[in-house]
């Protein structure tokens, strides 16, 4: 299942990945403050199966839709997608649109499922 990504993504991803902060799914789950948990993926992959407690906001309408969603630019905010490589860039955006607490979920779903942790498959 796991393609490999072309060199100039991965070279942005990484530019993305050295001005951003991530984090683990063990930070995730230990944390106690308040967070928004936003899944950035496409719609379909939405609806095969989504993290507890996310909110779903594609990575392509995420800049159009963020200030409506979070409008307060001080919220923490973690990021996932399938990977951490999509999440990363998203929040290098988040970033420069003022918002001062994004990370992105290092493993993103992949990982999660990898652990079995649960997921929400929407009916």
């Amino acid at each position: 299942m796991s393609k490999q990504h072309a060199p100039g993504f991965i070279a942005l991803v990484n530019a993305a990945k050295s001005q951003i902060n991530e984090m683990t799914i063990d930070e995730m789950q230990q944390h106690n403050e308040p967070y928004v948990l936003l899944d950035i993926r496409e719609d379909h992959e939405w609806l095969s199966g989504h993290l507890p407690e996310a909110m779903h906001l594609g990575k392509g309408i995420i800049e159009r839709d963020i200030e409506q969603t979070v409008p307060d630019k001080k919220q923490k905010i973690v990021l996932y997608c399938g990977g951490g490589f999509r999440s990363a860039l998203s929040a290098q955006t988040l970033q420069q649109m003022g918002y001062q607490h994004v990370f992105s979920l290092i493993g993103g779903y992949r990982e999660w499922t990898a652990r079995n942790l649960p997921v929400i498959t929407p009916e």
